[in-house]
């Protein structure tokens, strides 16, 4: 009887064991998440202001894509798109807005229509 009790009690340590290293590495891989898209971030926002539309195009697509995969990150990109976007007031006048604005209209758009439902493919 006693060995079956010490055996129950070594079982259970193993798996509160088991359990805080399963915690700690579930906490490791959400740090990791957040360094990455942090970088990812910050270099689309100092890409935003490049002379190659197709440089602004991919950091404004790469922002995009920040808000359908990490929902919870889209408040402070919409954010930082908006104000983009107040900041190069342009009269396009008959002519259409240049790609990378338009793709910035679109991804405002899509977040506003369907917050819960973003897709920027």
């Amino acid at each position: 009887m006693a060995a079956a009790s010490v055996g129950i009690y070594l079982a259970w340590k193993r798996v509160v064991a088991s359990n805080k290293q399963a915690d700690a590495q579930l906490r490791q891989s959400e740090l990791s998440r957040r360094d990455h898209v942090a970088e990812l971030f910050n270099r689309a926002v100092g890409q935003l202001k490049d002379a190659k539309l197709e440089i602004r195009l991919g950091a404004i697509l790469t922002l995009g894509q920040v808000c359908t995969d990490f929902r919870d990150l889209s408040g402070p990109v919409i954010q930082l798109l908006t104000t983009y976007l107040q900041q190069e007031k342009a009269d396009y006048g008959e002519i259409d807005a240049p790609a990378d604005i338009a793709e910035i209209i679109r991804i405002i758009a899509l977040t506003s229509h369907n917050p819960s439902e973003r897709t920027y493919e």
